[in-house]
């Protein structure tokens, strides 16, 4: 499988059903169902830093989870490129660099995809999509 890239996000989030897109003030894209952001490009933040330089990474990207216990397996896996700052401490969601977006690849990318619209689609539209894909 390809590694995953930074279009794939894009694609993949637009894909899913009932999907609305907000741009930001600041031209980053946020995908949302029924209202609620699933998966959103961030602005640079100052909680978000590289530590050698103290620069604030312009490219990180936010995934809903469904649990706590979803995301620690996220980000405590060293194996993957995912990582919280304390201002998402008690947030259901994890972070990526776009930079790193390809340690995953597509199929893994979209299983997150999914996971985050999951996590934030209504009950029905969850049901009605996981019903379509014999879940």
């Amino acid at each position: 499988m390809p590694p995953a890239r930074v279009q794939d996000v894009h694609d993949l989030a637009e894909a899913m059903p009932h999907v609305t897109v907000v741009t930001g003030g600041a031209g980053n894209r946020v995908y949302q169902v029924g209202g609620k952001s699933f998966v959103f490009f961030r602005t640079p933040r100052p909680d978000a830093v590289d530590p050698a330089t103290g620069e604030r990474y312009a490219d990180v990207i936010v995934f809903w989870v469904p649990s706590d216990d979803d995301k620690q397996a996220l980000v405590q896996d060293p194996g993957t490129p995912f990582f919280t700052t304390p201002h998402f401490d008690g947030h259901p969601s994890v972070l990526v660099r776009g930079s790193r977006i390809g340690e995953l690849d597509r199929a893994e990318l979209a299983e997150i995809v999914q996971d985050a619209w999951l996590a934030q689609a209504s009950k029905r539209r969850a049901a009605q999509w996981l019903a379509s894909r014999g879940l």
